[in-house]
């Protein structure tokens, strides 16, 4: 059954022809049925207007502009050729419904006025056709006979609406599938951002760490043993630190296949834990002046990993371009409505090109994460050399609507 209709849908011209051939059959049969005395005139007349008649049904769907040309033609001739009517006539039934399915209006219209006029035109033409019928019965059955032809236009006005919602029903859900596609890739490119961000932040400190204690170690390896096994101590709880943070990353990454545990979900770091990394740093020889100001309370998950990220690249910025003999100063203030993290130092400070946005040499990624950072909560970012010398960070993170954690 789904194969006919593949085959019908294919070939819609093969399936009118076969339709023509009825109406096409039945008006020979009434131009050369011997003493049926039902038709009167001229018969090449008739056959022709049967032949024209089977061909505006068969190429209908094909051609349906030139079909009812085709047709409007086919009726003129029948009224200057005395023609009277023939069951091929049908075909402009056919014509008509096909035509006010079509997308444009000039057809539709020029087939509803046929519609309108055809019968009564033909009642006018061929009275003959009534003769012994009351004008009553002659004014009904016109009137029956022109809301055929009425019937026929409107089913296929009421086709060509059906499709038109169709057609906008299916491009209103391509066009969601687009938003969703647009959408998703957004929050895939939004989502690699993040994990970028927090791989920088996880890997440029505690690789850091580990580098300066490493090569503290290595310098007093055979002076102070007790100073290098102190440092590798450090390294190895750094590593470890570092693979816990990089094993949660993973386990976001892979989680959606199910083949992550609870275990390998650790909480994000947050200000409680600013005192664990401040102490972390001044292991590595940088002295560290942390204070907190105001009276410490909740914070927004958003807010608080936020600010430790923040201080942990600025202290790895520290440590990377501060030179010898530098110092640096973090200061979290709570106010009612915003946390303000200062990070400075009074070292060298950086090249300009490493906290500009995009440096010109690729680098400054840092920076331009505590950026993203600071703007997806809401807060403002200031960043660049202090007076007299050295490297300041300051941001303000609102706390606006603080949602517990």
């Amino acid at each position: 059954m789904n194969r006919l209709y593949d085959f019908i849908r294919r070939h819609p011209t093969w399936v009118d022809g076969c339709w023509a051939l009825v109406p096409v059959f039945m008006s020979l049969v009434v131009l050369t049925g011997p003493g049926t005395g039902v038709y009167q005139g001229d018969p090449w007349a008739g056959l022709l207007v049967t032949l024209a008649s089977g061909t505006v049904m068969a190429l209908r769907r094909r051609a349906p502009e030139r079909m009812l040309l085709l047709a409007l033609a086919v009726g003129a001739f029948q009224l200057l050729a005395d023609v009277q009517p023939l069951p091929a006539n049908f075909a402009f039934l056919a014509i008509a419904f096909t035509v006010a399915s079509l997308p444009r209006r000039w057809p539709s219209r020029v087939a509803l006025a046929m519609c309108l006029t055809a019968p009564t035109v033909s009642m006018l033409r061929w009275p003959e056709d009534h003769k012994g019928a009351s004008l009553t019965n002659i004014i009904i059955g016109t009137v029956f006979l022109t809301i055929a032809f009425l019937l026929a236009w409107v089913l296929g006005d009421s086709l060509r609406t059906r499709r038109a919602y169709y057609a906008e029903l299916e491009e209103r859900a391509n066009r969601l599938e687009q938003e969703r596609e647009t959408q998703a890739r957004m929050a895939v490119a939004a989502e690699r951002a993040r994990i970028a961000r927090e791989l920088h932040d996880v890997v440029a400190h505690n690789v850091s760490v580990m580098v300066v204690q490493a090569d503290g170690a290595a310098y007093v390896l055979d002076t102070a043993p007790e100073q290098t096994r102190n440092a590798l101590h450090t390294i190895s709880g750094t590593g470890r630190q570092a693979l816990t943070e990089m094993r949660r990353l993973l386990g976001v990454l892979r989680g959606e296949d199910g083949q992550v545990t609870g275990q390998d979900y650790v909480p994000q770091p947050g200000v409680e834990q600013l005192a664990d990394l401040v102490d972390q740093v001044r292991d590595t020889g940088l002295p560290v002046d942390f204070r907190i100001e105001g009276t410490p309370r909740p914070l927004p998950s958003g807010v608080e990993l936020t600010a430790y990220r923040i201080v942990q690249e600025a202290l790895t910025n520290t440590r990377k371009h501060g030179g010898p003999d530098v110092g640096a100063t973090v200061r979290l203030s709570y106010d009612p409505e915003a946390l303000t993290v200062l990070a400075e130092d009074d070292g060298r400070g950086a090249q300009r090109e490493l906290y500009e946005e995009r440096g010109v040499d690729g680098r400054g990624q840092g920076l331009i994460g505590m950026r993203e950072r600071v703007g997806m909560v809401g807060g403002v970012l200031i960043a660049g050399p202090r007076p007299g010398g050295g490297f300041r960070i300051s941001a303000t993170l609102p706390l606006a609507g603080d949602v517990a954690r």
